[in-house]
């Protein structure tokens, strides 16, 4: 992948992340309005324990591209969570710091986007491909804990479209 590929990748993938910050803080924020300790599961995380994830884990997946580097410190990872008091307080985290994340990235020079870097001796390849990778772990999470809103005593927010606690509004055309 050359240079000029890896900037269009990097801001297709700005965009898209970009785009998902608000459903992903609103259902962050949906935690907050049910049974945070809520499992589905004795094996499962709790909500809260969900709605920290997702929060500290999709900024450290960005920054680790940006960075060309992926090191993972679970004592570092327990810290950022715990600091995490509360689903608003997850959701206020999340929109604050992935915003930050999606301007570096927009700023980080194009040869940086084009190197490779190893995710953890698994897979090699440019630093803007893990950017997907990094998407996909967010959505993942996210559709686990909008499963868990409903059972939890809490209502699913619109996500893409209605659900059937917030029907879906059109952005009004200008």
């Amino acid at each position: 992948m050359n240079a000029d590929q890896a900037k269009f990748l990097a801001e297709h993938y700005a965009m898209m992340i970009e785009s998902e910050i608000p459903t992903t803080a609103r259902v962050l924020t949906a935690v907050g309005r049910g049974d945070g300790d809520y499992k589905p599961d004795p094996k499962s995380r709790s909500a809260i324990q969900l709605a920290r994830h997702i929060a500290t884990a999709d900024a450290w997946f960005v920054q680790s591209v940006l960075d060309g580097s992926f090191v993972f410190d679970q004592a570092a990872s327990e810290k950022a969570e715990a600091q995490l008091e509360s689903a608003d307080a997850a959701a206020a985290f999340y929109e604050k710091t992935m915003r930050e994340k999606v301007n570096r990235l927009r700023a980080t020079p194009a040869d940086e986007l084009a190197r490779e870097i190893d995710f953890f001796g698994f897979m090699k390849g440019p630093a803007v491909t893990f950017l997907a990778m990094a998407q996909n772990h967010s959505v993942h999470h996210r559709g686990q804990l909008a499963a868990y809103l409903r059972a939890m005593g809490s209502a699913v927010p619109s996500i893409y479209g209605g659900s059937a606690d917030e029907p879906f509004q059109a952005a009004a055309s200008a």
